[in-house]
């Protein structure tokens, strides 16, 4: 039998848990050697995951597919574990609506986060050209995409939070925590300026303190708009590759 049809079993599994330096997991019955992996320092990953366990269905709710294993080696097969099995068993625990309609597993907050970031980022960009130019039509655009980020900015969180509860558990994750904290600073800045700009139409063109602050309220949206996006991009595309 070659090293990689070994039988191991659940006790071998669960004694490689990473904290003495090797570090198993099993997906759909194959037993997988992480160790090699800096994701899985210590046998965890992402403060969530945890080596030395049956990962089959955590992986299936995971932001990336099960390609990823191909890069660390199998060193068996858990005693007792057929594929088919595991894969049945993945069907039971999934929940209905998603078994449903896919869709909903992966794309609702990749589809919609983007809309209030892309805002975020124009804004700031027709608010500088209406400062250049003083041409007004930029600065009423200004105000249009503050009133479409205020719209769907909650529908952004809402599908987080689902997307967080689905694939991370709602645990604490170090991204999640400043995604967080982030997007409601948004939401909140995005509201403040445009009531702000709504109530005051003549507020850039009567140069004042009132209008240093919107201006500088305006331009924020971009940093902390790239902040959410970075620390987004980092839980599906780590920095880490190994």
């Amino acid at each position: 039998m070659s090293e990689d049809q070994k039988q191991i079993t659940s006790e071998e599994l669960k004694a490689n848990d990473g904290s003495e330096g090797t570090a198993y997991i099993s997906y759909r019955g194959r037993v997988i050697d992480v160790s090699g992996s800096k994701l899985w320092k210590g046998g965890k990953h992402m403060n969530r995951h945890s080596a030395g366990a049956d990962l089959t269905q955590e992986l299936q709710n995971a932001p990336h597919g099960e390609d990823v294993l191909e890069r660390y080696p199998q060193v068996g097969f858990l005693e007792g574990a057929e594929e088919e099995q595991q894969t049945e068993g993945e069907e039971k625990n999934v929940p209905g609506l998603i078994q449903r309609f896919p869709f909903l597993e992966r794309h609702p907050h990749p589809m919609t986060v983007h809309f209030p970031l892309v805002f975020a980022m124009i804004a700031p960009l027709f608010l500088i050209l209406r400062l250049l130019s003083g041409y007004e039509p930029f600065g009423e655009t200004v105000l249009h995409v503050l009133g479409a980020g205020i719209l769907l900015t909650p529908v952004a969180i809402l599908t987080g939070l689902y997307t967080w509860w689905l694939n991370f558990m709602s645990q604490r994750i170090r991204q999640v925590s400043y995604k967080l904290a982030l997007t409601p600073l948004l939401f909140l800045i995005f509201a403040a300026t445009f009531l702000w700009r709504l109530s005051s139409p003549d507020l850039l063109t009567d140069p004042g303190a009132g209008a240093v602050v919107y201006v500088l309220l305006v331009l924020a949206l971009a940093p902390i708009a790239g902040l959410i996006g970075w620390f987004g991009a980092t839980l599906t595309f780590p920095l880490e590759k190994k």
